[in-house]
């Protein structure tokens, strides 16, 4: 898809914003509620680094290893996402919340992934997505499936505003693990009911109040029913659609993009963010929106993350022959911290050669041999034609922003899902704006028909 056309502009009077994934769907956000928006990119491509990379020689020469010949890299069968991200299907989910209120939809399509898998014992375990699958299901004893369902029940039924729903559990009061001793749920079951359904990665969850557990695992389950094979949809032709549909959208709204241009620097008078420099000229700008890289002396280290990209020529065994899937190793299983995901997609979404899959390994670095904490996810996608292996710093901003106006996003985590970086998104938009961020349908027509500011 090309880079929409726009008109070069300077002295933008609002939003600057650079890209990242992040930073695209707020400057999309930026643009419906009436501010200018200026994209400002060093890459030549969209998305920064969570971009989808083609031909598939790119890759080879981006990790500097020797690549096979041209014939193998034909340039349109290949879309490798750097950071793969599936998103559950759901009205309730905070990512297609926003894309359904800026109508991204238009211009991007979707495809459900086959199957959400969760490690336990050293082999794969289908999560059950049917109350066939759940009495077919090794993941829990014959009673443990009887309480499985009334959790399912109870969390599908629950509303926050109706206390008749809660069964007389306080959602603010009751830790979540009390209320998995409430089902009398067995240890196996509360494990991949909370990192492969209610999608936490760490064991904090339980001692929190058990209302966000609930909600997640609805989330889950009504994406599940809508969607039947899982809960989650990918974009057809990979994750890169994202980042050009809201660029699309911005130029819609008379937003202007740049690609394939350095920042010089960033002017701050005062303490306050007032224009930036790049080829010798300069873009006033009231507002600056940005990913780490952009600001290094910005943004601090909270911890490292290591992802690998495997080449694969076959379906991920006991995957049922799924095209497309998730598998999750809770923490417990290999005795971490922190869980390993694994994404999983092929050509059937348009983003490898026929016959072809790439699968996605990450996790939060925990020794100083990250390959070696990865080892048995990658002994579940062999035999493995390629991989490609990059470690990462995980960065957060060291302020809000407010004094500067300069707000800078959190670095992509490990997780393979969306929920993460939606916080992150909605905690940017209400620091900027000063406002919650609105999806309702009223408010999309009323930012639609704002002025700029």
């Amino acid at each position: 898809m090309p880079y929409p056309s726009t008109k070069f502009r300077e002295n933008l009077s609002s939003s600057f914003c650079i890209l990242l994934l992040t930073e695209c769907i707020l400057s999309g956000l930026m643009s419906l509620s009436g501010k200018k928006v200026l994209h400002i990119d060093k890459n030549p491509y969209y998305g920064g680094e969570c971009a989808s990379i083609s031909p598939l020689g790119e890759l080879y020469k981006r990790f500097k290893i020797s690549g096979p010949d041209d014939s193998a890299c034909r340039g349109k069968e290949w879309n490798i996402d750097l950071i793969p991200k599936f998103f559950l299907g759901n009205s309730e989910s905070e990512l297609v919340k926003i894309l359904m209120f800026t109508e991204v939809t238009r211009y991007v399509d979707f495809k459900v992934i086959e199957g959400s898998y969760v490690y336990k014992a050293g082999k794969v375990h289908k999560v059950p997505a049917t109350e066939e699958e759940a009495q077919a299901s090794d993941l829990m004893g014959m009673f443990d499936k009887r309480r499985f369902k009334k959790l399912l029940l109870f969390a599908l039924n629950f509303d926050m505003a109706n206390p008749r729903t809660y069964q007389d559990m306080d959602p603010i009061k009751t830790t979540t693990r009390d209320m998995f001793c409430r089902f009398d749920l067995g240890l196996d079951v509360m494990e991949f009911t909370g990192h492969a359904i209610a999608l936490h990665n760490s064991e904090g969850y339980l001692d929190q109040p058990c209302v966000e557990t609930i909600k997640q695992i609805r989330v889950y389950t009504e994406s599940l029913s809508r969607h039947q094979k899982s809960p989650y949809l990918y974009p057809v032709y990979g994750l890169g659609e994202l980042p050009q549909g809201f660029a699309r959208l911005n130029a819609e709204y008379g937003g202007t993009f740049l690609s394939n241009r350095a920042v010089d620097e960033i002017v701050i008078e005062g303490g306050e963010v007032k224009a930036v420099k790049s080829k010798g000229k300069v873009f006033s700008c009231k507002q600056l929106i940005c990913d780490p890289s952009y600001v290094p002396g910005r943004v601090r280290k909270v911890g490292r993350i290591i992802r690998v990209i495997c080449l694969l020529n076959h379906p991920v065994k006991n995957t049922h022959e799924a095209n497309s899937c998730q598998i999750i190793i809770p923490q417990s299983q290999l005795d971490r911290k922190s869980d390993i995901y694994i994404c999983v997609v092929s050509y059937t979404h348009n983003v490898a050669s026929a016959g072809m899959y790439i699968a996605t390994i990450s996790t939060k670095v925990e020794t100083n041999n990250p390959e070696k904490e990865v080892q048995p996810a990658l002994e579940l996608l062999e035999p493995i034609k390629q991989k490609f292996v990059s470690v990462t710093n995980l960065l957060v901003p060291n302020e809000d922003g407010r004094k500067s106006q300069i707000f800078v996003s959190r670095s992509y985590d490990a997780t393979s899902h969306f929920e993460s970086e939606c916080e992150d998104i909605k905690d940017l938009y209400h620091r900027i704006t000063g406002t919650k961020l609105s999806l309702g349908q009223s408010s999309r027509h009323q930012s639609h028909n704002s002025d700029d500011d």
